[in-house]
């Protein structure tokens, strides 16, 4: 198996980790959602109520949104890394 390879499998499992933790952030907000409802009466539909759900929503979304940057970055800096290392090791060292 090649260091592509290898570095491939990483990268998918550093893009599986920040997916899960996305999910896990919706997962609160659904939680966050239920008590709001339960808490607050449905009085209409620009109340309080849907302020709070709507701020709730944009959060999440500006959250997994950064995870997926950084998820992104990640992977792209762990590539860019493989590649130099990979090219490190079939050329001749400069210095010998």
């Amino acid at each position: 198996m090649t260091s592509t390879e290898t570095g491939s499998g990483r990268s998918d499992r550093v893009i599986e980790s920040f997916h899960d933790a996305g999910n896990t952030a919706l997962e609160a907000v659904r939680k966050f959602l239920d008590t709001v409802n339960g808490v607050f009466p449905d009085v209409s539909a620009d109340g309080p109520r849907q302020k709070i759900i709507d701020s709730a929503f944009k959060m999440a979304e500006e959250l997994v949104g950064a995870s997926t940057q950084l998820a992104e970055k990640v992977v792209k800096a762990s590539r860019d890394a493989l590649s130099e290392a990979d090219k490190e090791g079939r050329e001749p060292s400069k210095g010998s």
